[in-house]
């Protein structure tokens, strides 16, 4: 049986509702920061880590995404088979991975950004950061124009990996009107955010 190996609002709620998209049994584990068994399924002691129940171990979120879509075909959770369709999901989850998600660290270890230790420094580190999160999410918005998804006129792993990282965002952002200045976004989010299977795995990962 697939184990999941999750901690409350990381990224790894994206493969967490990726699992309860496809319907199939499986078992999802909180994970003890830095704890021993984590970080014999994962030196990096990062999540998500998927244990596939076939004999091996899988982590980054969008690795884990790719193979659940291409485990359970009939959940559609993206890969059309279509050479155009299936290169913009990779490049999608390409540029959360890569771009949107790493801009984020700044805000919440900015001591590794610095060597100061002035409450001062840190907070510029912060603000930097967010400047950054504002050009990715400018870069998001501009895509989603006249769209309903991410990629494609469905939803896929895609924008299920992006829902994380918004739920961060409107949060970082509050001072700033959250994701109001996105509308486009934010119109997606909303429609996630009420999705019953979202709404399931927040719930589920609350208790």
């Amino acid at each position: 049986m697939i184990k999941l190996y999750y901690r409350p609002g990381a990224c790894s709620l994206a493969p967490h509702i990726a699992l309860e998209f496809i319907g199939q049994p499986y078992e999802a584990e909180l994970a003890q920061r830095d704890s021993t068994a984590i970080l014999e399924l994962n030196p990096a002691g990062a999540v998500p880590i998927l244990d596939t129940g076939e004999g091996w171990i899988l982590t980054q979120a969008a690795a884990i995404l790719q193979y659940l879509d291409k485990r359970f075909p009939e959940a559609k959770l993206g890969s059309t088979g279509d050479l155009k369709h299936d290169s913009e999901l990779t490049r999608w989850a390409s540029f959360l991975t890569g771009d949107l998600h790493p801009a984020f660290y700044p805000i919440y270890f900015p001591n590794r950004y610095t060597v100061s230790t002035k409450e001062e420094d840190l907070e510029n580190v912060k603000q930097a950061a967010l400047k950054i999160i504002r050009r990715k999410l400018a870069v998001i918005e501009q895509h989603l124009d006249k769209k309903d998804y991410m990629v494609g006129a469905n939803l896929t792993y895609v924008d299920i990996y992006l829902f994380p990282m918004l739920r961060w965002a409107k949060f970082q952002l509050a001072d700033d009107g959250g994701l109001k200045n996105y509308t486009n976004i934010e119109r997606l989010f909303a429609k996630l955010k009420h999705h019953p299977v979202f709404t399931k795995t927040l719930e589920l990962e609350s208790k």
